[in-house]
């Protein structure tokens, strides 16, 4: 059985059935209306409506899975990034003093909010490296470790890593009965090149005017790429990035920023939106997988091998990848002066040790620069930030009155 012969993938009137309602047509407004509801329903509505129609569910780990693998054997890749609800299934299943993301990702599955047929976590830290395990012993279903590369700058890491890929797809392919063949992945290769040029498109928009849409607004958007086909998603996106064009709005006084921190454990939408009342956030690494390939990926013969290619060779950078040729704080200069910002917020989630520990760096080479940042931690479930709104007013203010 391939691809092809799955009922769920075949066009209604030219296009795939949608599984979020409401957006074609919509005025710009109501669309951004409906993807912040969508974000803030813990009952994943696009992921149920997929299921409804018979499709099957991959759910992935932070940071980075080839999504494409999943979407070419006809499976949603599902980006599980935590969610705003209480672990009161999930918390006897973990120690204490652990990032508040391990526990919300598999609460939603215990408390049957989300349901899989495949999990792929990374061992990008000490907790996601058990996280498989401690997934594998509460569900039937395969529960997977993603190896990627340790050593990318080893001249067998992309060997290896079109291995690990072909691994991964095999128990894909056993999971739904169908075939990832080299035309499949190449059409799949080619929704997802459509899909991270929108997006870029759409962080051009925050970096060349970004008045005409808001750091929470253009999050929720990035978001909804990774709970939704991403055939549907580029549609919507096309749609949306037209009418921002015409969006009526004016530039404001607010010093432009890059946000640091967001590469695993996403801040609350209402902590971005407080940000953006301050600042202008012009770049950041939120939900950076999702964004990990900076180009289009190149098939040749075989789609695995350009997806390990396009990985070592062409991709950002955050604090679980350790590689040579791309020192973090040297990419992180990089982003601050393409994006012409004026400061940098460096954040980290409570309890992650990455992110914690790449603070030391990036504070040095910014001290080294003398370039203005400003330091916070949070946790996805914080619901009050008005001493946070007060530290920054203090320090966009101490920028502009310089």
């Amino acid at each position: 059985m391939t691809v092809a012969d799955l009922e769920l993938s075949q066009p209604v009137n030219g296009r795939l059935e949608d599984t979020l309602l409401g957006w074609r047509g919509a005025s710009l407004n109501e669309v951004l209306w409906l993807a912040r509801e969508t974000l803030d329903d813990p009952e994943w509505p696009t992921v149920k409506a997929w299921r409804n129609k018979g499709g099957k569910v991959l759910g992935h780990f932070q940071v980075y899975f080839p999504e494409e693998l999943a979407h070419a054997a006809g499976m949603l890749p599902l980006k599980m990034c935590g969610a705003p609800v209480e672990p009161r299934l999930s918390d006897s299943r973990f120690g204490s003093y652990l990032c508040s993301i391990m526990k919300t990702n598999l609460e939603q599955a215990l408390s049957g909010r989300v349901e899989l047929e495949m999990f792929v976590t990374h061992p990008i830290c000490d907790a996601a490296r058990n996280l498989g395990a401690i997934w594998g012993r509460n569900f039937d279903y395969p529960c997977q470790i993603l190896y990627l590369p340790q050593n990318p700058n080893s001249s067998y890491s992309k060997q290896y890593l079109m291995e690990e890929y072909q691994r991964i797809g095999q128990i894909i392919q056993d999971v739904t009965g169908n075939e990832i063949t080299e035309d499949a992945l190449a059409k799949s290769i080619s929704v997802f090149n459509e899909n991270r040029r929108l997006l870029r498109q759409l962080y051009d928009v925050k970096k060349e005017t970004p008045w005409k849409i808001t750091a929470d607004e253009a999050y929720t958007l990035v978001r909804l790429a990774g709970m939704m086909p991403r055939e549907e998603h580029n549609e919507m996106m096309t749609q949306v990035l037209g009418q921002l064009d015409e969006r009526p709005t004016r530039k404001q006084d607010r010093i432009r920023v890059v946000f640091e921190g967001g590469f695993c454990e996403q801040p609350p939408l209402d902590l971005i939106r407080t940000i953006g009342q301050s600042c202008y956030i012009v770049d950041d690494d939120l939900l950076i997988g999702l964004r990990w390939i900076l180009d289009d990926v190149v098939v040749e013969d075989n789609g695995m091998k350009a997806l390990a290619n396009a990985y070592i060779d062409n991709s950002s950078y955050s604090p679980v990848q350790h590689d040579n040729n791309k020192p973090k704080e040297k990419m992180l200069l990089e982003r601050y002066h393409a994006a012409e910002a004026e400061a940098v917020i460096i954040t980290a989630a409570k309890m992650c040790e990455p992110g914690l520990e790449e603070q030391v760096t990036y504070i040095q080479t910014l001290e080294e620069e003398e370039i203005p940042f400003f330091i916070s931690e949070f946790e996805e479930n914080m619901t009050t930030f008005s001493h946070l709104e007060i530290q920054l007013e203090t320090f966009v203010e101490n920028i502009l009155f310089d």
